[in-house]
């Protein structure tokens, strides 16, 4: 829920530039990539490599507490409560990066951006602990497909999908609304549709984020410090495309311990 609702507040974080379509297009027809301090796939690469580095932090932590144990006490303690408030502490670094944007330094937003991933790992432990291994290798390596083959796909046609920006939010909305429903009210076999829904918003999302890695690029160039942060921001974007892509296809195998 809390990875539903940053998407949600990412079109008023770094994403400012979305506004000014006349300026931003006029910025990318003048630039001069060999002024550039580092070349776009370079850029794109370490982008790319921020979201690996947040999805690494999130499985270590998360497999770290689940082999410990320490996961199992905390579900059989007072783990609710403890869920509950990562819960509010995720939600707090998400208010902090989206209030702090502007004056924010990189290196803070690349912490908060660390932190996030690791407090996600707190809640994904449960994960080891509900379900099998190989279906949690299973889920992520068809994660990795889908989301890789999306995001190859935005880059190499080199997307342009500001229109889709108003269909990608309503869709977001209508998912958060039907995830409420489902934990008052057994929906059965439409869980299994909203999966399938989920999972095509989230690949429309990373086709949408990795247009924006690019967009970003042209957008900041010649400005050292803006353009590092808008990679933290862009990768923690695209961090949370796949943490969303990931457990709408682990809903879907559904393959529970017993």
């Amino acid at each position: 829920m809390a990875e539903d609702l940053w998407n949600q507040n990412h079109d008023e974080t770094y994403d400012t530039y979305a506004a000014e379509p006349a300026r931003r297009s006029g910025m990318m027809a003048g630039f001069n990539a060999d002024m550039a301090a580092e070349s776009l796939s370079t850029y794109i690469a370490k982008t790319f490599l921020w979201m690996f580095a947040g999805l690494l932090v999130t499985f270590l932590v998360a497999y770290g507490m689940a082999v410990s144990g320490v996961a199992y006490s905390m579900l059989a303690g007072a783990g609710r409560a403890v869920l509950l408030v990562v819960t509010v502490a995720e939600f707090a670094v998400v208010i902090a990066m989206s209030a702090g944007i502007n004056k924010m330094a990189p290196a803070v937003a690349a912490f908060c951006f660390l932190l996030y991933a690791a407090l996600t790992g707190v809640t994904f432990s449960i994960y080891f602990l509900a379900f099998d291994l190989s279906v949690l290798v299973y889920a992520f390596g068809a994660t990795a497909l889908f989301f890789g083959g999306m995001a190859a796909a935005s880059l190499i046609f080199k997307m342009e999908l500001d229109s889709i920006r108003p269909y990608l939010f309503g869709g977001l909305i209508l998912l958060i609304v039907f995830g409420i429903l489902s934990i008052f009210l057994n929906l059965g076999v439409f869980n299994t549709l909203i999966c399938y829904a989920g999972i095509a918003l989230f690949l429309g999302y990373t086709a949408y984020d990795v247009s924006k890695v690019r967009e970003n690029y042209y957008f900041y160039a010649g400005q050292g410090e803006l353009l590092k942060k808008a990679s933290i921001f862009s990768a923690l974007q695209l961090y949370l495309d796949f943490i969303n892509l990931f457990l709408y296809i682990l809903r879907i195998l559904g393959n529970r311990k017993d």
